[in-house]
Parts: C-alpha cells; sequence; structure tokens
C-alpha cells in the first residue's frame, strides 16, 4: 500500500512540475508579446490559461484521492494540503498572465511612452521565483524556498520604481495619462505574481517543517 501511495506521490511532484513549467510559458508568452506588440501572441497566451486550469483541475482531482483513499499521516497530509494551496495560487499565475495580455492586446496599436525595460526584468524575477518555488517542493528544499520569499523585495522594488516613473509621466502630460495606468497594471500583475510565488514558498515551509506564519503550529506527527 506504500509503495502505491508513494508513486501516487512521485505523479503529484510530476504534474505539479508540469503545472509550474506551464506557468512559466505563460510569464514569458505574456511579457513577449507585450514587448513586440504582438496581438496574436496575445491572444494565444489568453487561450493557454485554460490548459493551466485544466492542470490544475487534474492536480486537485489527484490530491483528493490520495486524501481520499491512502489516509495518509500528519508530514504527507501536510505535502498534499501544502500542494492544494500551491495550485490556487499557480492558477491566479496564469490569471494574471492572461490580464497582461488583454492589456497588451487593447495598447497594440499606439506606440508606447516609456521604455519597457524594467518590466521584462520584473518578469524575469517573477519566473525565476516560481520555477525556485515549484524546485523546493520537489526537493523538500528549506533554503531554496526562502530565498524565493526574500527574492520577493527585488520585485517590490522594481515595482516601486515603475511606478514612480509611471506617475511622474502622467504629472507632466496627462494625455499619458490612460496608457501610464494600463502599464502600471502590468506592473502591478507581475507585483501579484511574485506575491503568489512567495505564497508557494511558504507552503513549501508548511509541508516540510509544519509551520505556516498564517495558520497554527500542528503537532508535526510523521
Amino acid at each position: 500500500m506504500r509503495n502505491r501511495f508513494d508513486r501516487q506521490l512521485e505523479q503529484l511532484n510530476n504534474e505539479l512540475i508540469e503545472m509550474g513549467n506551464l506557468i512559466e510559458q505563460a510569464i514569458q508568452m505574456s511579457v513577449n508579446a507585450l514587448i513586440r506588440k504582438d496581438v496574436e501572441a496575445a491572444k494565444n497566451t489568453v487561450a493557454f490559461d485554460q490548459e493551466i486550469d485544466r492542470q490544475e483541475r487534474d492536480i486537485e482531482s489527484l490530491c483528493m484521492k490520495l486524501l481520499l483513499q491512502q489516509q495518509p499521516v500528519a508530514k504527507d497530509l501536510r505535502l498534499i494540503s501544502a500542494a492544494l494551496k500551491m495550485i490556487t495560487d499557480m492558477e491566479r499565475i496564469g490569471d494574471q498572465a492572461s490580464d497582461i495580455s488583454e492589456i497588451t492586446i487593447a495598447l497594440a496599436n499606439e506606440p508606447y511612452i516609456k521604455d519597457l525595460t524594467l518590466i521584462p526584468q520584473m518578469a524575469m524575477e517573477t519566473t525565476i521565483m516560481v520555477t525556485h518555488s515549484v524546485e523546493a517542493f520537489v526537493q523538500k528544499d528549506l533554503k531554496l524556498a526562502q530565498s524565493v520569499i526574500d527574492n520577493d523585495d527585488t520585485v517590490d522594488d522594481l515595482f516601486s520604481e515603475i511606478k514612480e516613473t509611471l506617475i511622474a509621466l502622467i504629472r507632466t502630460n496627462a494625455e499619458h495619462s490612460e496608457q501610464a495606468t494600463d502599464l502600471l497594471m502590468v506592473a502591478k500583475y507581475f507585483e501579484r505574481i511574485g506575491d503568489h510565488a512567495t505564497n508557494i514558498a511558504e507552503w513549501v515551509i508548511y509541508s516540510i517543517t509544519g509551520h505556516h506564519d498564517s495558520i497554527p503550529v500542528d503537532n508535526k506527527e510523521e
């Protein structure tokens, strides 16, 4: 029975890796479409969100089977519970990549008011956070999970810099206000992606240690 359970846990790890790959692709697709003003690519990113949603449903179903059929002990229960929490954040990352592409479509017919250098930098940092958070879960790596949490400050700093720049543009030229607001929303979505990656890392720590800042510490039975 335990061998079967271990195989199913391995499947869970593989499914989470696959979902992580999907959301990495979604982030990259969304930022590439934004930079290139590629409406077709942006539409593809919006459609791609359905694949992420499907993967979330598959993982949720697997977790329910593990909970109902295998009667996991406390340590395994934490791992499965953390996976369920993680896929919620991962699905929201897919939604936000889709939201970014919706803005890209709306802005496609006008020149950008500002070089977008910092936004791709935010995308790169958030992609790294997402990748490392999933890797931390699979490898049960507390240090890697903590590095994701620490890196959220970098993303927040980039968001603050972008926000200040765009607000300054609005003050100097009111005609820029609509696009500046849209670009600020793009940056905000990336900042939220960083927040979701942080959430994932925090659930990884919970799955290993039984401790999460937002919930009571359990009895850590093995």
